[in-house]
Parts: structure tokens; C-alpha cells; sequence
């Protein structure tokens, strides 16, 4: 890390821009500081979860993830630099294959819920395909490594995992989507 903050208050982003690690200043709306934002907003999805009580292998996970998000981040954040590789995504990918290996096969459509840590899961994952939506637009404009697209799309695909795990975990089976009208007058509770 080249630059340390010594003064988060800089005042230089006023008129709307905002500074890359190359040096360079960009528009606060354009597809890569989107993209960057989407990255954080998913780092800290993350970190919330990471509040909940977990099982330690899910929690040194997690952590890791949170690591490599600060890589996705980086990378974003100096055009033309490259710090995710396919080993990134391959360890998701092992993870994914782990973690979906216990659990039943999906017959249904299952509703992000269940626990709390589970739903705080979904909600990472939900936050983690916008993510991936922006790269892919970024990616229509700039240059985006291949290995950053992947990352982000087997790290949702391991969120939705990761809260079913959680909620079998918790002894907490999936919450399956019931079709309204499915049984003539609805399955679904009325309030």
C-alpha cells in the first residue's frame, strides 16, 4: 500500500470526483467507482455476518473472503493491475463444492431466510450479484480481468450455499417458496 491516510477529511472529492490509486481522478458516478462501491457495500455484507455466531470453519472463510474482496477492490481501483487470479477462484470454487456436498438437493425454490446469520447470508449474496452486475457493465466500458467476473459470480453461488448450510446448522431447514394459490386458497400466511 503506497499512500497512507493521514487525513480521511480531504475535501478533494467537492466537485464530484474521486481519486484511483493510479493517481488519476474519476467522476463519482462512473462504472468503476460504481463497481468499487458495490465491492465495499458486499465487504461489509460480509462483515455483518461475520458478527453472527458462526462455526469456525464458516468464520475462517469469511475472513478470507473479506480478504479477497480487498483484492477485487484494488484491482478495480488501479486500471490495468491484476490481483485476483483463477487460484482465487478455484479456493471459492473448493469451498462451494464443500459446503454444498451435505446438503439435500433442491426440489424447490427456497426464500433467503431461516436464521439470522442464513438471512444475513442471502442478503450478502443479493449485494454480491449487483457487484458482479456492475463489473460486467464496468467491463462493457474498460478492461476487466476475467478472474474478477468469475470471483464474484462463485462467491453469490457460495452465499446461497453458505445460507443453507447456516440454517442446517442451526437445525433450521431451507423456507421453501410456496406458489400462491398453489392449493386453491394459498399457502401463504395472510396478515
Amino acid at each position: 500500500m503506497g499512500n497512507r491516510l493521514s487525513r480521511i477529511v480531504t475535501r478533494t472529492g467537492d466537485a464530484g470526483t474521486t481519486g484511483l490509486a493510479d493517481g488519476s481522478r474519476v467522476s463519482k458516478d462512473s462504472p468503476r467507482i460504481q463497481a468499487l462501491g458495490d465491492v465495499d457495500e458486499l465487504n461489509s455484507a460480509v462483515g455483518v455476518l461475520l458478527a453472527e455466531t458462526l462455526p469456525d470453519a464458516l468464520r475462517g472463510m469469511l475472513l478470507r473472503i473479506q480478504h479477497d474482496l480487498f483484492d477485487v477492490g484494488g484491482e478495480l481501483c488501479i486500471p490495468g493491475h491484476t490481483s485476483v487470479t483463477p487460484a482465487h477462484v478455484e479456493r471459492v470454487e473448493a469451498w462451494l463444492d464443500d459446503q454444498n456436498a451435505g446438503l439435500e438437493p433442491l426440489a424447490n425454490f427456497i426464500l433467503p431466510g431461516g436464521t439470522r446469520a442464513a438471512g444475513l447470508a442471502h442478503l450478502a449474496r443479493a449485494v454480491c450479484r449487483r457487484a458482479e452486475r456492475s463489473v460486467v457493465a464496468l467491463g462493457a466500458v474498460e478492461e476487466v480481468a476475467e478472474p474478477v467476473r468469475k470471483y464474484l459470480n462463485r462467491l453469490s453461488d457460495l452465499l446461497f450455499v453458505l445460507g443453507r448450510a447456516l440454517n442446517r446448522h442451526a437445525g433450521t431447514g431451507d423456507v421453501l417458496w410456496q406458489q400462491a394459490g398453489r392449493s386453491g386458497h394459498g399457502d401463504v400466511p395472510q396478515s
